[in-house]
């Protein structure tokens, strides 16, 4: 019988990795008694952490209860001195630049993400889990405006359907989008707010769902059909891509040349969109397992067995959710330009400009009805982003094929 080298992956920056850690694990530790009878894993914990994020210190995330510890074969912690050594070490290694080599292991998410993806395929893994320290292993669905909680099986779950895909992503629920509720008026109405997000958003946002999500308070609920059908189900290419999210995401790493490197432009998000623009010949299966994702720290007890019977609407009238909103349309916005220069290259004038367009009509009444004259540097994020897109097409480029190179060193050791 072989043994099953699953990795699980954690890019971190918060308090809350330990305990969201455990509550994984709890939970693998009730799932695992599902595995088929010809089923022996062995599992192993990938952290990248970042000590910066929110002032926290390396031991809030290696300091792990011993019986944490135990269920595991083995533990990498990679952290920014940690990560520095990698890349030296790769340097004289592999014959690799170092601005080859920081194409991949970038400072931001992709980096770090990258950095835990060489070290499953350094360490023989099978698959590799990516989970989020705000994402909890529950799915919230609604009946008469009540919420029923129910746990998820992740782990288990990616584990049984990932021998099939390349890829598999499981769902989300919870507070998964940052627009808040709006109450239109003439000032600023439901047309100029559509125009704004479609401007800055990708097409996986769909207007007529975002409108119904923000009558519902931000709030997304688990599918009751999604979770009894219980049926994985193949993500279709759109616009170039097929489109996953960075986390509840498994990868497929017995055949390694079939991975690909995260990527964003610096100081952009995005890493799980870009890589979706190179997934056209790999399958994806999207899985029924659901995570709460915790948007805004908000529902930590949920962890503790603390159920609530609704949840709260996320409303404008409040300065940490609107800059929330405010950082997500910067992020959308900076990602933008390179998204559609690399999908839609013939359209790519044509697109800047209209988003020019409307992001200039628009922008001041964004800035204007939530009182923050932030939303006025969309448009300037915008005019440097696609001003450098070109470059960010090259550096995109050029961690593509160090990966290819990477790949060779990880394949050898």
């Amino acid at each position: 019988m072989k043994t099953i080298q699953m990795g699980i992956g954690f890019a971190t920056g918060r308090m809350s990795f330990r305990k969201v850690l455990n509550a994984y694990i709890k939970n693998w530790q009730e799932a695992k008694k599902k595995l088929p009878a010809n089923y022996k894993i062995s599992l192993n914990l990938f952290v990248a952490y970042d000590t910066d994020y929110l002032k926290t210190q390396s031991t809030d995330y290696t300091n792990l209860s011993q019986d944490i510890v135990d269920q595991f074969d083995q533990i990498v912690f990679l952290g920014a001195k940690n990560a520095l050594k990698s890349i030296e070490r790769l340097e004289e290694s592999s014959h690799l630049s170092k601005k080859e080599l920081r194409s991949v292991f970038s400072a931001g998410y992709a980096g770090k993400r990258n950095a835990i993806l060489f070290a499953a395929l350094e360490n023989h893994m099978d698959y590799l889990l990516f989970l989020d320290d705000d994402e909890y292993p529950l799915a919230v669905t609604k009946s008469k405006d009540v919420c029923l909680w129910s746990g998820q099986h992740i782990i288990l779950s990616h584990l049984l359907e990932i021998p099939n895909a390349d890829y598999t992503n499981g769902l989300h629920c919870g507070y998964i989008s940052p627009i808040p509720q709006i109450p239109f008026s003439e000032e600023f109405t439901e047309g100029d707010f559509k125009a704004f997000i479609e401007a800055i958003s990708n097409d996986i946002i769909n207007w007529d769902n975002m409108r119904q999500l923000m009558r519902s308070g931000g709030v997304t609920y688990a599918s009751t059909e999604v979770l009894m059908k219980n049926q994985p189900v193949e993500v279709q290419e759109k616009s170039c891509c097929k489109f996953i999210s960075g986390a509840n995401l498994c990868i497929n790493l017995t055949k390694p040349e079939r991975t690909f490197p995260f990527f964003n432009p610096p100081g952009a998000r995005g890493e799980d969109t870009f890589l979706s623009t190179m997934l056209q010949d790999r399958t994806v299966l999207e899985i029924p397992c659901y995570a709460f994702h915790d948007g805004f720290s908000s529902y930590k007890n949920l962890l503790n067995g603390v159920l609530p019977i609704e949840l709260a609407p996320i409303t404008a009238d409040s300065p940490m959710i609107v800059n929330r909103f405010l950082s997500a349309c910067i992020g959308w916005v900076r990602y933008k330009p390179l998204l559609v220069y690399l999908t839609n290259p013939g359209g790519y004038a044509e697109e800047i400009a209209s988003m020019r367009k409307t992001l200039n009509e628009v922008s001041p009444k964004l800035a204007q009805y939530f009182k923050n004259d932030g939303f006025l540097n969309v448009i300037r994020e915008l005019e440097e982003y696609h001003a450098n897109v070109q470059k960010h097409a090259a550096q995109f480029q050029l961690a593509k094929d160090t990966w290819q190179k990477l790949l060779q060193v990880a394949i050898a050791k």
